[in-house]
């Protein structure tokens, strides 16, 4: 029955899409529009709005104003919680269509979507819209004839913009809180991406949101997101994706009004594996599926593995048997495990890391081709690598795709080291039946998260970021308020 609804829902006809500036449907300003490309059949199913500078400053205007007017940021927070818990409400009844929108967008297996995407921004909304009015201020300890208040405001006008891999629930991540705080938010979607994005904005003016407080803009980055981010007006910047873009955002801050900047910059995660793991078994499967899921196009994706050496060949055959028996093919069909790489261009380069591990002495285990080339769209093998040197591009850069780089080691210091032998930071992993390693080895770890005989799932309320060039600041649990929250010291003498 559900696989009839998603057929019913994928037949629909998705109009043009617009941004949404000042609670209302507005083109380009110039007329423009990009064409969106289904990843699932390389089709066009729909067009939308092609931003510009113009269409940035409105929106940030829009925000601006709703902000000073205290529309929002003076509501009273129970008035707020009412509006975002209705929120909340909104995208639970939909989430199906929310979910299938999304996947004839990104490519993310219908499974993985409908849990990921509406249902984790539900259950995001709702974490931060019960939150928001247990935000108390302080009281400082001081002399009997001196008072010291400490005030929490919203910082003003938040910039958001989010990748295309996992959009609803990164944008909510960001979203979520911003709003919760008191603020308004510009955001820019990705190009690939934002048709799940505008309809849940859609869903916040439903719910009660006032015009100006939630706006969106889609568009080229180089395009929109450079205004946004430019802008005198935006006083938050908050960014999920690659690297050479969060520099550029660090350089348009200091070129405008030194505006806070925040940015998630993916990893190179490892997952260590010790020969003493009680259970193995287990251990490749998830190593698989901590890589393979949403074809690798996972930000904390365990795209490293290090095996301990005495266990490495009984291992991997282990794990390159559960990548083997992974179907992929039309994320939207129940029957596939994993769906599409999300564009033509992902995949391009995806292939080319493939072609570059080969020259650079790395043995291919699995996989390593595209798939289903004759369908028009955009699939690709779960690949393994093993031999995979320190200095490799396979060991050290972000591939973002379905593509798992193996070593080995013999000691707990080597892990360690190989471990974090990289500029990134963001998540790892070990397997350990040692109770002592399992501690030993998370204090070492470089990494702002680390899973220990598991992977992945961690609920809202853990904080996630991480360190050295994955980023700075956190999205989810309460500490993400800190990106949003100005304090203010009032010394009032008595």
């Amino acid at each position: 029955m559900k696989q009839n609804l998603i057929d019913d829902i994928k037949a629909q006809t998705i109009s043009p899409q617009f941004h949404l500036i000042d609670g209302k449907a507005a083109p380009a300003s110039d007329g423009g529009e990009i064409d969106v490309i289904s990843p699932i059949d390389g089709k066009k199913i729909t067009t939308m709005a092609a931003g510009t500078r113009e269409d940035a400053n409105s929106a940030v205007s829009a925000a601006r104003r709703a902000f000073n007017s205290g529309v929002w940021s003076d509501m009273a927070p129970k008035d707020r919680k009412k509006i975002m818990l209705k929120w909340a409400e909104l995208v639970e009844a939909e989430a199906l269509k929310l979910a299938v929108l999304g996947v004839r967008d990104n490519g993310t297996e219908i499974g993985m979507a409908l849990k990921a995407e509406p249902g984790s921004s539900a259950g995001t909304i709702r974490y931060y819209a019960e939150s928001l009015d247990k935000l108390y201020g302080e009281i400082a300890p001081t002399a009997p004839n001196r008072l010291g208040l400490i005030h929490k405001e919203p910082v003003g006008v938040v910039g958001v913009i989010v990748p295309w891999n996992f959009p609803m629930m990164i944008g909510a991540w960001k979203l979520a809180p911003a709003l919760a705080a008191g603020n308004t938010v510009v955001l820019k979607p990705a190009e690939v991406a934002s048709l799940s994005l505008l309809r849940l904005s859609a869903l916040a003016l439903e719910a009660g949101m006032p015009p100006g407080v939630l706006n969106v803009v889609t568009g080229a980055g180089s395009v929109v997101g450079e205004a946004i981010a430019l802008s005198m007006d935006v006083d938050v910047l908050v960014f999920t994706g690659s690297g050479g873009v969060g520099r550029r955002l660090l350089e348009y801050s200091a070129r405008s009004n030194l505006k806070r900047v925040y940015l998630e910059l993916g990893g190179k995660s490892p997952q260590v594996v010790f020969a003493d793991t009680e259970n193995l078994a287990l251990a490749a499967k998830t190593a698989a599926s901590a890589i393979f899921r949403n074809s690798g196009q996972v930000c904390i994706a365990a795209s490293r593995l290090l095996v301990e050496a005495s266990i490495h060949d009984d291992f991997i055959s282990e794990v390159a048997k559960h990548a083997e028996a992974l179907k992929v093919g039309d994320p939207l069909d129940l029957n596939n495990d994993i769906g599409a790489v999300t564009s033509a261009v992902q995949l391009k380069q995806n292939l080319e890391f493939v072609d570059g591990a080969k020259t650079q002495g790395c043995e291919l285990v699995t996989g390593g081709h595209q798939l289903h080339k004759d369908t028009g769209g955009f699939y690709m093998e779960p690949t393994i690598f093993t031999h995979v040197s320190q200095t490799s591009d396979l060991c050290q850069k972000e591939v973002f795709g379905p593509v798992l780089a193996v070593s080995t080691f013999t000691s707990e210091d080597e892990a360690i080291h190989k471990a974090n032998d990289t500029d990134f930071g963001l998540s790892s992993a070990l397997w350990t039946s040692n109770l002592s390693r399992a501690h030993r080895v998370t204090r070492r770890l470089k990494a702002g998260v680390v899973h220990v005989n598991t992977y992945g799932g961690a609920e809202v309320s853990m904080p996630l970021g991480g360190v050295k060039q994955s980023g700075n600041g956190h999205d989810k649990s309460l500490h993400a308020f800190d990106k949003y929250l100005n304090l203010k010291s009032a010394w009032i003498a008595l």
